[in-house]
């Protein structure tokens, strides 16, 4: 990194931490000025970003990733969720943005430094100062340079180890459906849930953080093998509470469970109309593209408009079938897994 009589010249982000009253909206404002949006009320949050690929680019970077949250009026939301709102129309390039996390819970304010990171490095903005009275987010936003108004220390990426962001571990439990009235509303489609499902909740740490189910898959299939008889079971929710998205975790569940049923000798399939999902999907080799997968499916139903917004002009599904790492569907010692399942249900 570049400086100027000890200034920072060329960065992405910068953070300026310290105690209320240290001097940090002082010194933020030699910086710039910080936007400050205006929201109308009778408007939903979508509605404030032009057109449709900019709303989603910008709400799913701050790791808002409801589409009922999006087709809400600021006002209406939670503290959590309109901050998130607020960030995703400051950022752009040279933005400035003071009390960073500071009226939110830290979870929230870890998921969303975390997101907000990997969208303006992937964007290519820079200089993008942040200021807040929390050290806890400097791992997850991990700045090119960090001022402490307390210490008068100013500190550069990379001099120490710890500005890496921690590793995330879930755990996963299988679980009765009832888990799923905490998180029914914030699915992006449908509240309900089938009777003739498997389900888990995933927790991090002690905090329970999310929500998977699965349905048997009925209909033939071809195989991906001569011989592949194997049952069919697909994705049937999967769902991150507001505080956690944006930290790659709904992904990181469905694959998980994906690859336990492939282990269990079945194969495992998904239809989404979520872009963030779907996209993941398009791109990731675990999974592979259906016959059915990107198809319109705006005919099957009457488009709807939320709040003057066109959210579905086009539903666009993704469809895919969970291969696993190395394509490991596609061995036949699943089959065999699969068929001894059914000689010991038959015993």
């Amino acid at each position: 990194m570049t400086y100027d009589n000890g200034n920072p010249l060329e960065f992405n982000i910068g953070l300026i931490v310290g105690s209320s009253g240290s001097g940090k909206s002082s010194i933020l404002k030699q910086f710039g000025e910080e936007y400050k949006p205006v929201w109308v009320k009778d408007m939903s949050i979508a509605s404030h970003f032009g057109d449709v690929d900019n709303a989603i680019e910008r709400l799913s970077a701050v790791g808002l990733n409801s589409v009922p949250t999006w087709a809400k009026p600021r006002h209406v939301v939670s503290n959590g969720e309109g901050f998130r709102a607020d960030l995703a129309r400051k950022l752009t390039y040279g933005a400035v943005i003071d009390e960073f996390t500071s009226v939110v819970n830290r979870n929230v304010a870890k998921s969303c430094s975390s997101s907000v990171a990997k969208y303006i490095r992937k964007q290519g903005l820079s200089h993008i100062v942040f200021a807040s009275c929390h050290d806890d987010i400097i791992e997850w936003l991990e700045p090119d340079w960090v001022y402490n108004t307390d210490t008068k220390q100013l500190v550069s990426r990379g001099s120490q180890r710890r500005w890496v962001r921690p590793t995330i571990e879930l755990s996963i439990y299988r679980c009765q459906r009832d888990k799923w009235e905490m998180f029914k509303n914030h699915h992006y489609l449908n509240h309900k849930l089938p009777h003739a499902t498997r389900s888990w909740i995933a927790k991090w740490g002690d905090e329970l953080v999310a929500f998977a189910s699965s349905i048997c898959l009925p209909g033939r299939t071809p195989g991906l093998y001569e011989g592949d008889i194997r049952l069919k079971w697909r994705e049937c929710r999967t769902v991150c509470l507001p505080d956690f998205q944006g930290i790659g975790l709904g992904t990181r569940l469905s694959d998980t469970i994906a690859d336990m049923h492939i282990e269990q000798g079945l194969r495992y399939f998904s239809k989404t109309s979520h872009i963030r999902m779907g996209e993941y999907r398009q791109k990731s080799p675990l999974w592979r593209p259906t016959a059915t997968n990107l198809v319109d499916r705006s005919k099957s139903g009457n488009s709807k408009s939320w709040h003057h917004f066109p959210l579905e002009k086009k539903r666009i599904c993704y469809s895919h079938e969970y291969i696993g790492e190395n394509r490991k569907s596609y061995d036949p010692k699943w089959l065999e897994v699969y068929n001894e399942s059914r000689k010991d249900k038959v015993q």
